[in-house]
């Protein structure tokens, strides 16, 4: 069985943030949940994270995953290292299963790397594996030590490197298999003679070459993957990587992506020649159909868009937009509002909580909350649905075919009947019935000369 043990317990006090590291965001996603993921479907059979004050946080995260959740002390007197957190798990491993061991900050491991790092343990009947890379300058990772054969005698962390050791380029990324029962027995005997005073897992390395075991070395020429995450400025390389990586996927997948600042979250779903430009940001659970554009400072999260839409610079949460509707620029979506076909929504045009039927046009500078509409209305600029009385919510029914005029005061709860015209200008409190004319305007006065009698300006 392979048991997957994550490292996620360090404070990461580097990053300079009050957050967790492992919880920091990457294409809006936190960053163990990439490594989480690569280890669910790189072949484990169980995953256990060691978590430190972050436990409560990785639990919600988490929250209906097979995981055990293992708890790392932290704090002053308090033992550190990664062979200490590793050594948590080691009630949860049997003698005969292998340990996958992975840090909690490595967000662009794939898990078809560690599928074929698994394989190359298994198929070389190695007691312990571990991942390496090469670089020129690996500054702040343990160096690889071989013998005048090649053969790895121990991995040496930069503190604890002399000036011959630190122009070794071959770096130790911090991902092991052990057999299960080396695992238990060696991490033992690990102890604090380094820089830092704490139990470092590397040290298994050396312990086991010492006792004559069969040590592999999988060598992957694609750095990126194994590059952890230290600093704010470390985590913005590796986001623009795994932004290229998925942009890339979608391009392969027959979408048109049109600028390299397009950031779209992993998991969302994109149809063919949909043609989306810079700017535009795309999360959550999100599905977009075919042929759509979609352009400008966009922001679509948790919704549905179906084929053939238009978004210029728009809003657009937890809602659905049906196929030949368009909208924007400047125009906002809040949750749970569902826009059917051919609506058009024209700048700045908010609507929440809201049904717009087929065909339905709201041209600019409308607001539409808690309300059924049907199909064909028109609602004229300026128009706005008085849903709230200062204490509650009251949802208000349009009908097919009404005309609502500019700058009209839908007062909610009420009913506009089929075909009824609210006259612009017009705040209706009242049901309106099929067909009518609804007129509201205080009588107009028109005063000559009142400016000038009032010496408010002088008559020329």
């Amino acid at each position: 069985m392979i048991v997957s043990v994550i490292l996620a317990a360090g404070e990461g006090k580097r990053m300079k943030s009050s957050f967790s590291k492992v919880s920091t965001k990457i294409l809006n996603k936190p960053m163990i949940s990439y490594i989480f993921s690569a280890a669910k479907n790189s072949g484990s059979d169980k995953i256990c994270i060691v978590a430190g004050e972050n436990k409560a946080y990785l639990e919600d995260l988490f929250k209906g995953e097979d995981v055990e959740f293992l708890h790392q002390e932290v704090g002053p007197g308090l033992p550190y290292g990664t062979a200490y957190a590793a050594n948590l798990a080691s009630p949860f491993i049997d003698d005969c299963d292998q340990v996958l061991v992975l840090s909690g900050d490595i967000p662009l491991i794939r898990a078809e790397t560690l599928s074929k790092f698994i394989e190359f343990h298994k198929n070389g009947g190695f007691d312990t594996s571990l991942i390496t890379a090469e670089k020129e300058n690996p500054f702040g990772y343990g160096r690889i030590v071989k013998d005048e054969n090649n053969v790895l005698k121990k991995i040496v962390e930069q503190r604890d490197a002399s000036p011959e050791e630190l122009q070794i380029r071959e770096f130790n990324p911090g991902i092991y298999i052990f057999r299960g029962d080396l695992f238990k027995k060696h991490l033992k005997e690990i102890g604090t003679d380094n820089d830092q005073n704490e139990y470092y897992i590397t040290d298994m390395i050396e312990i086991l070459s010492s006792n004559g075991k069969k040590i592999g070395v999988y060598k992957t020429c694609d750095n990126i993957q194994v590059e952890g995450v230290n600093s704010k400025d470390q985590l913005f390389h590796l986001e623009m990587e795994l932004r290229k990586r998925v942009n890339v996927d979608f391009m392969k997948e027959g979408v048109l992506l049109r600028g390299e600042d397009i950031f779209i979250e992993p998991g969302v779903k994109i149809g063919r020649d949909t043609e989306i430009f810079s700017g535009a940001r795309i999360l959550g659970n999100t599905s977009i159909g075919e042929r759509c554009l979609i352009t400008g400072d966009s922001y679509i999260k948790d919704s549905i868009i179906e084929d053939d839409v238009v978004i210029k610079s728009s809003y657009i949460e937890q809602s659905r937009v049906e196929k030949g509707s368009d909208m924007g620029p400047f125009a906002h979506l809040r949750p749970n509002s569902h826009l059917k076909e051919k609506v058009h929504l024209g700048n700045f045009v908010e609507v929440k909580n809201s049904t717009i039927g087929k065909g339905t046009k709201a041209g600019h500078l409308a607001y539409v909350g808690d309300a059924d509409l049907g199909e064909n209305i028109n609602i004229g600029c300026g128009a706005i649905f008085v849903n709230y009385d200062g204490k509650n919510k009251h949802r208000a029914i349009v009908e097919d075919g009404c005309f609502i005029g500019s700058n009209a005061n839908i007062v909610a709860p009420l009913k506009l009947a089929k075909n009824s015209f609210i006259a612009a200008g017009s705040t209706v409190t009242t049901d309106v019935e099929d067909g009518d004319l609804f007129i509201n305007r205080a009588e107009s006065r028109h005063i000559k000369k009142w400016v000038y009698r009032k010496n408010l300006k002088e008559e020329k």
